[in-house]
């Protein structure tokens, strides 16, 4: 019975030795998760609307040290407050935390990502839903001289214009295209001579002017137009367009044609003439303007711009080469499009609970321009231009420009800006692809808060004693 106790109790204490050992492993690799999770602690701070969202979010390690909570933000990892800590040290292993120093600021393009904070706040009042029979058949208004212009979309066109007072569009015909890309091709075709036993017209704007013009006009090498260059130095005595972008991109200036020769064309792109941007001094009424909303909601996805064209048969050409092109444009985007436009005005029209669309960017853009002198004046490496202000008709007082974009020149023995700021991890548009040298950048002051947040604060520690990273 003794020997019988004696084996039982040594097969027990095997098993009971290598479940204590797994227990112990156990023990020791939790012990260090749990170690790792507090190690972190001081790296995770609750939001100050945490009672409301009921999260916590990993912070950036700025001066102001506030979260982000937008949940379109990738750079912030947020964490659930039920997170068990061995899960919280695996997700932190992989995130840790993201040192502002290391990341790469693009400000090259014009991407309106700074309006999401409003967008975001208008819900249903922005929100279109599209039932699958809607929308099937080419056609919109077939008694239009543009087919495809959707009724709705042209009447908050009309309705937007008349309320900021920015442009004329009675006795107007309404072109819509994929974005003025696409407008401004459909106007080159138009009104170029169509005799091609003549040398192609010559296209020119004054420089800075926005790169894509020259890239965009000789691009299909066609036989009616050609790029020309800066209007500055356009001198001969032959027909030209001439494209006027005012406020202008990307100095921001307000412009006005340069060229005194005969049998010129005028085409104006007016994508950034709103109340957020700049005075809005005249309701202006030329030949043929463009506009999109892109700039002037933030819609850049959309892809919806609009012409307002004097004379029909423009009109009809600037149809036509959109029918050839792409068969009309999306009525979807045309249809949310209306929306957004509606939702605008409306805001302006009725916005004594909460902020209308332009006040908010007008707010946000001053305080962006502030943020970026203060900055420039800061690192003493670089200058900016100086706007004066003007009467606004909109807002009824005097108000300065604050353009969408900055036109930044780097000072001293700083030869090629963009070359120096990419070395700073800082991504811009080099002056050369604007008619000018390459000591300007075009800096885009429409990003999201937090990487403009970055930018300024970055430029602002570049000075004469900073070493390249």
């Amino acid at each position: 019975m003794a020997m019988g106790f004696n084996k039982m109790l040594r097969f027990l204490s095997l098993k009971h030795l290598l479940m204590f050992s797994m227990a112990l492993n156990l023990s020791l690799l939790l012990s260090r998760l749990i170690a790792e999770s507090e190690s972190l602690r001081f790296k995770i701070q609750k939001d100050e609307k945490s009672q409301e969202n009921d999260h916590y979010c990993l912070v950036w390690g700025t001066r102001d040290n506030t979260c982000d909570t937008s949940t379109s933000d990738q750079s912030a990892a947020q964490v659930s407050k039920n997170t068990s800590p061995a899960a919280l040290a695996e997700d932190v292993e992989v995130e840790k935390v993201i040192q502002p120093d290391s990341v790469i600021i693009n400000l090259d393009h014009g991407d309106p990502t700074m309006y999401e904070q409003f967008w975001k706040k208008t819900g249903e009042k922005a929100t279109i839903v599209i039932p699958g029979w809607q929308s099937l058949s080419y056609f919109s208004d077939i008694s239009n001289v543009c087919w495809f212009l959707e009724p709705e979309f042209a009447g908050e066109v009309r309705r937007l214009h008349k309320l900021v007072g920015n442009a004329n569009t009675d006795d107007r015909h309404i072109v819509v295209g994929t974005g003025s890309t696409q407008l401004y091709m459909a106007a080159l075709y138009a009104l170029a001579p169509t005799d091609t036993s003549k040398q192609p017209i010559s296209v020119v704007s004054a420089a800075p002017f926005y790169s894509s013009y020259p890239l965009m006009t000789d691009f299909l090498k066609s036989g009616l137009y050609k790029w020309g260059g800066d209007a500055y130095t356009f001198n001969r005595e032959e027909p030209y367009i001439e494209l006027i972008t005012s406020p202008n991109n990307p100095d921001g200036f307000t412009r006005k044609p340069v060229v005194n020769g005969t049998g010129g064309i005028l085409v104006h792109d007016l994508a950034y003439y709103w109340p957020q941007y700049t005075p809005i001094t005249s309701q202006l009424d030329h030949e043929l303007l463009l506009f999109t909303v892109s700039k002037s909601t933030g819609h850049a996805g959309t892809r919806i711009g609009w012409a307002l064209v004097k004379d029909k048969d423009i009109a009809q050409k600037m149809t036509k080469f959109i029918e050839l092109n792409t068969i009309g444009v999306s009525k979807d985007s045309q249809l949310r499009a209306a929306k957004i436009l509606r939702a605008v005005s409306d805001s302006c029209t009725d916005s004594a609970d909460s902020e209308s669309f332009f006040e908010f960017g007008r707010r946000l853009m001053t305080q962006r321009w502030k943020q970026l002198r203060d900055a420039v004046r800061t690192s003493g490496l670089f200058s900016l231009p100086e706007f004066t202000s003007d009467f606004c008709n909109y807002y009824e007082k005097y108000s300065e420009l604050h353009p969408a974009f900055a036109w930044l020149r780097c000072e001293g023995d700083i030869e090629d800006c963009e070359k120096f700021l990419r070395d700073h991890k800082i991504i811009t548009r080099s002056g050369k692809h604007f008619g000018r040298d390459i000591k300007f950048v075009r800096v885009s002051m429409l990003d999201r808060e937090k990487n403009f947040g970055l930018f300024v604060e970055r430029l602002s520690n570049i000075t004469s004693e900073t070493k390249f990273p």
